[in-house]
């Protein structure tokens, strides 16, 4: 699709050269409405920036002027709308490099913090422009991250534990040692939840000084983990089910049947979305009671999932893409192409980021 808008954008561009030299010559002015229409619009149909100018009076000395200086100036607004269509239908990306096999990336409001698991570290970007602040040593295989309005933490699969590390300058708070092959992490406005994808449970630290408060079992292989402002919820890889405990005591209220192989979770402030990395598909539970509202046909192999306010967003690890679907019915928005095997994905308030595990890079999309 944006092959074709460039071609288009490019050949309108032509045309309206082609027509303004043609007026410029004292020739009779042929509008690019006239040139494009039979070519690119059948049955009439035309883009708005075509309608503006096909709606006016082409006859009218108002609009012909034939002074070159008038006529530049109708050709510029001509083109200007152009662009800004253009601009209002394409989409735009940026790669930055980060460390080995980037897995998880979380946002501080500021910057945005990279789990590098085969590089044993965090990568720390700017959000606005992507310039690398910092990168700081963690565990072995660190992997899911989290932001606690303070502190970052992240679960280091390989070593068993979890580091917080200061969000201003990367320093180092401490290790705590969680379940074996921690991997999601999730915050719940006062305590740090790990999912323990080894131990089948989940492990609960405060937030102020990482103690264990609680440790509960969950379903095989807990993966991907979320808080929807009371309870947490935990995808289960191998159970093909989603696990739903109360987050003041680690009870757990149910455990939902969802797709193949679950990976990761997110809450759009109403519903419950799981990534099926087995089947290509979501799934949208209610997050009042786990009903399944839908399942969703997606890419090859999503992984990481977000919800940006208005919309959810997908990655597909076996697509090297992400996909935006509106969150009320599951439709698809807009695919987006990025790195090789994306995993994470969140969204820093204005663009989306995705974590591409394979081509050490991260991925920023600027969204018209």
């Amino acid at each position: 699709m944006k092959v074709f808008k460039d071609i288009f954008f490019s050949l309108a561009l032509v045309l309206l050269t082609v027509t303004t030299a043609r007026a410029e010559s004292n020739e009779i002015p042929i509008t690019p409405v006239e040139t494009l229409s039979p070519l690119l619009f059948p049955n009439n149909q035309r883009p708005f920036f075509f309608l503006t100018a096909s709606s006016e009076n082409v006859e009218s000395n108002d609009f012909y002027d034939h002074s070159k200086k008038s006529y530049q100036a109708q050709e510029d607004s001509r083109f200007n709308k152009l662009k800004r269509w253009y601009e209002a239908t394409t989409h735009s990306s940026s790669a930055f490099t980060v460390g080995f096999y980037p897995y998880g990336a979380t946002f501080d409001g500021d910057n945005i913090w990279v789990s590098n698991s085969g590089s044993n570290s965090l990568t720390k970007l700017r959000a606005n422009d992507g310039a690398l602040i910092g990168t700081y040593a963690v565990g072995s295989l660190p992997r899911g991250i989290v932001f606690d309005g303070t502190n970052i933490w992240v679960a280091n699969s390989g070593s068993n534990n979890i580091t917080k590390l200061r969000a201003s300058d990367g320093t180092i708070l401490g290790a705590y040692a969680v379940g074996f092959y921690p991997d999601g992490v999730a915050f719940d406005g006062a305590n740090i939840w790990v999912a323990n994808s080894g131990s089948n449970n989940v492990t609960k630290l405060r937030v102020s000084d990482g103690t264990v408060l609680g440790t509960y079992a969950v379903g095989y292989n807990p993966i991907g983990v979320i808080f929807d402002g009371a309870n947490i919820w935990v995808a289960n890889s191998n159970s093909n089910s989603i696990t739903k405990l109360r987050a003041s005591n680690g009870f757990v209220l149910g455990t939902y049947a969802v797709g193949w192989i679950p990976k990761w979770v997110a809450f759009d402030g109403v519903n419950i979305w799981v990534t099926n990395y087995g089947n290509g598909k979501v799934t949208k539970l209610r997050a009042g009671d786990g009903t399944v509202i839908g399942t969703y046909a997606v890419g090859i192999c999503p992984y990481g999932i977000a919800f940006d306010g208005v919309n959810i967003w997908v990655a597909n690890t076996g697509s090297n893409n992400v996909i935006k679907i509106r969150v009320s019915d599951g439709t698809v928005l807009d695919t987006y192409n990025v790195g090789l095997n994306p995993r994470g994905v969140i969204f820093d308030g204005t663009n989306v980021w995705v974590v591409n595990y394979d081509s050490v890079t991260i991925t920023k999309l600027l969204c018209f």
